[in-house]
């Protein structure tokens, strides 16, 4: 319960943001509810959650500092790698939610990106702004072992530490088995763990319109939007010149990408290409899709604007050439 002379529990809402946007990805990609969470929705939960673990009503329970840190891709970088559009969609996000956002540079060792400083940076946040804005509740959405100095620290000073986590494991596209779970030190030292993917799978009666709203209802925003060009009825050809439009079947989908068929070379898709108003994971297999040609970072084939359309239809001189080919034999011919 809260001890000082105000009746209003302030809440710090800390995001381990590398580790946030796995969650979100998982359950885009691998979840069967295949939507990304919900900050406002979250932002929810964690009030009620707090109102419930503090004894408290929820009108009183107000998150007043909210905080997102994260190891960022310098702009030329994320040009390359085709995630300029997302980081800006992200940071509309946050920026919308009042979410002050710490980024710090990704530094690439061994020719592997990596992030460095991140925990650090947050812990001596939320330790700072606990002591000077008196927040009674931290919540940490992180899975690491490195933030039990802080929980242990927070609680000197009279702050309580909530922990938000997941635990699941799946199967990624190359046959390799993905595991994310807490830190069990992380677990044993807050004053409240909430784990997230049982509230998730498993919601009690009174928490499942809360659970409902943590998921994004709406399509991701394409970062290439649909041009409106009559699609052309014909089957599978090679790939044309840059902007010119095809429609062909999808070859196969994984983890948010896919190819098209398109000799001779498959052309190489992502959740990120798709048209707006579409939604990858509403495509299967087999599907037909029309598409605009356009070139990658390194200067491949690949398909934008990839929209769902139905098959077309077969020509009268399609229709001829199939029955002319599968006409039934003759007496005469059948007996040769």
């Amino acid at each position: 319960m809260n001890t000082m002379n105000s009746p209003l529990i302030r809440i710090g809402v800390f995001y381990d943001g590398n580790y946030f946007l796995k969650i979100s990805d998982y359950y885009y990609f691998q979840h069967e509810r295949k939507a990304r969470i919900s900050l406002e929705g979250l932002h929810e939960f964690i009030c009620h959650q707090v109102a419930e673990d503090e004894d408290a009503d929820v009108r009183l329970c107000q998150i007043t500092e909210p905080h997102f840190f994260r190891g960022r891709l310098s702009a030329t970088e994320a040009r390359e790698k085709d995630r300029l559009f997302h980081d800006r969609l992200l940071d509309d996000i946050l920026m919308n939610m009042s979410i002050q956002t710490h980024y710090m540079p990704l530094k690439t060792r061994d020719g592997r990106l990596q992030e460095k400083g991140v925990d650090v940076w947050l812990a001596l946040e939320a330790l700072e702004l606990s002591m000077t804005k008196h927040l009674d509740v931290v919540v940490l959405i992180a899975g690491d072992s490195d933030y039990v100095p802080l929980i242990k620290k927070l609680n000197t000073v009279g702050t309580r530490v909530m922990l938000l986590s997941w635990d699941f494991k799946y199967t990624d596209f190359k046959g390799e088995n993905r595991v994310t779970r807490p830190s069990q030190l992380l677990l044993e030292t807050v004053n409240y763990a909430v784990a997230m993917n049982e509230v998730i799978d498993n919601p009690v009666s009174k928490y499942e319109p809360l659970v409902d709203e943590l998921f994004v209802n709406t399509p991701e925003p394409s970062a290439y939007p649909n041009v409106a060009t009559p699609r052309p009825a014909y089957v599978p050809t090679a790939a044309g010149p840059e902007g010119s439009i095809g429609i062909s079947t999808i070859k196969n989908l994984k983890n948010g990408y896919g190819f098209v068929v398109m000799p001779p070379n498959n052309l190489f898709f992502s959740y990120a290409d798709m048209s707006e108003g579409q939604d990858f994971n509403e495509l299967h297999e087999g599907d037909w899709v029309e598409f605009t040609v356009g070139r990658n970072h390194r200067n491949e084939d690949c398909a934008r604007n990839v929209r769902k359309v139905d098959a077309p239809a077969e020509t009268e001189e399609e229709d001829e050439e199939y029955d002319n080919e599968h006409e039934p034999e003759s007496a005469e011919t059948s007996q040769l």
